[in-house]
């Protein structure tokens, strides 16, 4: 095991030359007096919550925040031959030691985990907020018993919404499209719009609509601007379809070993950024219609030409009905009994829907 450790670590953080597993943890060693250096991967690497606000937070404040005592090394999953469905597994066993979930991907191998952002369940942030904190006890719980993980953030990107290259006045007029679709959930919600779903690496969106494989993706809002579909897609919609959470963990043995004042602070200090993160996913949800539009509130993204749908009550009302009537019982069918036994005591009360353990 430590001989995997260590060469999934190599490959991960080049120059890497010693592990040490003696009592479980995997940190890079240092000569004495120096920051203790830590291993960390981080998100998706061409997007906002990886450029401004992990990677600087990693190798610049944290040597700064932790008086030269911590300091570290940070790559993103998928720059590095990693699919992001195998983090919690890498996280678990310690060959990542710090890391970055999203949960979407991780929800493949345990649906549990993605309870409080499925599909259709969250129109607008302040509603997300509401259900995120609901079933956040519940969540830390099932990392640290189930993975052996430790929860120290939850960040989120932008809207997830509908990016189409031909014209569309609402979701009814989707049906038939092939429409890309990141997890089975998300493809739950497309296939009840009558679309087909076609699960797609966030990597392979573009190439794909160039080729024709599919006609429409569902992305967020400035993650679209940033790998070019304003350019490759014409008409976008604001409804919401998810938010993409994604937890922040360190591997049970990894943390502990740490002294507990910088426990402690990185508790603290991970608490920080997961507001700045959520604060610009908020401002950039806004910011990504604006860019792909071509409006002049575009200040940090590319401009494009696109229209943009503004969603309908209908559409409100149809995605709330395809939640209850879809989304919710194929995810139980997916996770078990048990998992609406942890619905309806986490999120049935903030809801009000309950999720049945047989089939409608």
């Amino acid at each position: 095991m430590k001989s995997l450790h260590c060469r999934i670590l190599a490959r991960l953080f080049a120059g890497l030359t010693v592990c040490l597993l003696a009592s479980g943890p995997v940190l890079a060693a240092e000569p004495q007096g120096t920051p203790l250096r830590l291993r960390v991967v981080g998100g998706l690497g061409k997007l906002n919550q990886y450029t401004r606000h992990e990677q600087p937070f990693w190798t610049r404040e944290l040597q700064r925040l932790s008086e030269g005592r911590l300091s570290a090394e940070i790559v993103p999953f998928d720059q590095v031959g990693l699919s992001g469905h195998e983090m919690l597994r890498l996280l678990q066993i310690g060959a990542v030691p710090f890391g970055t979930a999203l949960l979407p991907l991780v929800a493949t191998q345990d649906p549990e985990l993605g309870a409080a952002d499925l599909p259709g369940l969250n129109p607008d942030m302040s509603v997300l907020r509401k259900h995120v904190a609901a079933f956040r006890p519940h969540l830390e719980q099932r990392l640290r018993e189930r993975w052996g993980v430790e929860m120290l953030a939850v960040y989120v990107y932008p809207a997830q919404v509908t990016f189409c290259n031909k014209p569309f006045a609402n979701l009814a007029d989707l049906a038939g499209r092939r429409i890309r679709s990141s997890n089975p959930a998300q493809s739950d919600l497309v296939e009840a719009i009558g679309a087909v779903p076609v699960q797609t690496a966030f990597a392979d969106i573009v190439p794909k609509l160039r080729s024709g494989d599919i006609e429409c993706a569902i992305t967020g809002t400035m993650s679209g601007n940033t790998i070019g579909l304003h350019e490759v897609t014409s008409h976008v919609h604001t409804m919401a379809a998810n938010w993409g959470l994604a937890i922040f963990g360190a591997n049970a043995a990894s943390f502990a070993a740490l002294p507990p004042d910088l426990q402690a602070l990185l508790r603290r200090q991970l608490r920080m950024l997961e507001l700045s993160i959520w604060a610009d996913a908020q401002r950039e949800t806004g910011e990504g219609l604006a860019c792909n539009s071509g409006s002049p509130a575009c200040v940090n993204g590319r401009k494009g030409r696109m229209v943009v749908v503004d969603e309908t009550p209908a559409d409100v009302a149809r995605w709330r009905e395809i939640f209850v009537s879809t989304v919710l019982p194929r995810w139980v069918q997916r996770c078990g009994p048990q998992c609406a036994v942890v619905w309806n005591n986490t999120l049935k009360p903030v809801t009000g829907i309950e999720a049945k353990t047989t089939p409608p």
